[in-house]
């Protein structure tokens, strides 16, 4: 149920138990800047952030979408098939406390950075990279800002409110980010609604860190924070293994199709 009240003296109005002026709740009263519900915690508050105006979709006047829409195209490099049409580009309402956990694990790779590593040193080894997955649900669509909350196999939804997960994968155990948008549509697996498989491309913020090239048998990773894969002819990073999840942070989602 909702709550009202007053920010001026912290009367709170329960519906069913009526007025309170409880002391206590002078530092824990919070209303949400999207739509002005209350909530009587603070958790309670970038909980219902984190799903319900977790997105925000990116309209003509914004500058933020004609560049993720130029990165996007730009490096799709399929030159045997059109580049597939892109529906919307939605950016990413991350928490306070999602952005602090990244920049925490940045601090963490400069802190430990030498001199051998001048990136990691300067920003963490930060990179802009893809993370293509599925989703089942109508995220962002006719303005719509929040999570779907409740298929199981809507992915996007559940990297944004949740993180990201690490899995085994080919290369050891990481997530993978790729250079290119294209590269990252044929590493993600389907789902499929009707005719059509439903994808939608992370553009994320990725701290890189140490990187491990070539492995080879006995290597010590417990030097490096994330590995490379299979090489690409248009960057030697073209697939790339980070140990972290804090180590991204998804920006932006392009939901587009025709592939």
């Amino acid at each position: 149920r909702r709550f009202s009240g007053c920010y001026e003296c912290k009367l709170v109005v329960d519906p069913l138990l009526g007025i309170s002026k409880d002391p206590s709740l002078r530092g824990t009263i919070c209303s949400c800047p999207e739509c002005g519900e209350i909530f009587m915690k603070a958790e309670n508050l970038e909980l219902h952030q984190a799903v319900r105006h977790a997105v925000s979709e990116l309209g003509p006047e914004d500058t933020s979408k004609n560049i993720v829409e130029i990165i996007f195209k730009s490096s799709w490099l399929k030159k045997q098939t059109p580049i597939c049409q892109i529906d919307r580009i939605l950016k990413v309402q991350n928490t306070p406390k999602t952005i602090s956990k990244f920049e925490e694990y940045r601090d963490s790779i400069k802190s430990k950075a030498t001199k051998k590593h001048p990136r990691c040193i300067a920003d963490g080894n930060e990179l802009l990279r893809f993370h293509c997955t599925t989703f089942a649900c109508s995220l962002g669509l006719s303005g719509s800002t929040n999570l779907c909350n409740t298929i199981p196999k809507c992915n996007v939804c559940s990297i944004i409110k949740n993180g990201f997960k690490v899995a085994q994968e080919t290369n050891g155990k990481g997530i993978l980010t790729t250079a290119t948008s294209g590269k990252a549509h044929d590493k993600a697996a389907g789902v499929e609604d009707g005719d059509y498989e439903k994808r939608a491309m992370l553009v994320c913020r990725v701290i890189a860190g140490r990187v491990k090239k070539n492995i080879m048998e006995g290597d010590n990773m417990e030097e490096y924070d994330s590995v490379a894969g299979a090489v690409g002819v248009y960057s030697d990073l073209d697939e790339l293994f980070v140990f972290n999840p804090h180590a991204i942070l998804p920006c932006f989602v392009v939901i587009y199709r025709g592939f």
